[in-house]
């Protein structure tokens, strides 16, 4: 092989060594894995009941967040380094679940949509923050702490609302992301 052949292909491989070994490879397809897996569960339940942020939407924001974190790490970046990327985030986060709250002309002026859904993405980022950090137990948990919110909540308080609450509320019986401001 030529000179510059060669060159080429061991330019290639410096660009694609960042990881190192099986163990790395195996740790960082494991973590990515996760925050997709536990984002498209939470997004599921979204897009089954209707809502603007489906699978996709927190599939990405679970795996985007556990890369942002992920990669410094194994780039050897210290914790206040790590803490700026994680304020970064939740920052960015915040800036989409803003896109998803709705108050406008098909609302009355007493309902804001989209809170839940925003609040939703933010604790799906979250999790994958924490699936990028290696701590899978604890995006597992929160996932299904999250999922039982989205589920459960809902039916608990439709139990208790009085028949005038859903008279005056009905998005309210289904589990809807209408609340008064």
């Amino acid at each position: 092989m030529n000179a510059w052949w060669q060159e080429v292909v061991e330019t290639l491989r410096s660009e694609f060594s960042d990881i190192t070994d099986a163990s790395q490879l195996t740790r960082v397809t494991v973590r990515l894995v996760i925050a997709a897996v536990l984002g498209g569960i939470l997004g599921f339940e979204r897009e089954h009941k209707g809502k603007a942020a489906g699978v996709r939407t927190h599939m990405l924001v679970c795996m985007g967040a556990a890369l942002f974190v992920l990669v410094p790490r194994l780039a050897g970046a210290d914790d206040a380094a790590l803490s700026r990327v994680v304020q970064g985030i939740v920052a960015g986060i915040g800036f989409l679940g803003a896109g998803t709250i709705l108050k406008g002309d098909k609302l009355s002026t007493h309902q804001v949509k989209g809170l839940t859904t925003a609040a939703g993405l933010w604790m799906t980022a979250a999790i994958g923050i924490a699936a990028g950090m290696g701590r899978e137990t604890t995006a597992v948990l929160s996932t299904i702490l999250a999922l039982g919110i989205f589920s459960l909540v809902p039916l608990i308080v439709e139990r208790f609302d009085s028949p005038q609450e859903k008279e005056k509320d009905p998005e309210r019986n289904t589990g809807g992301d209408s609340h008064p401001p």
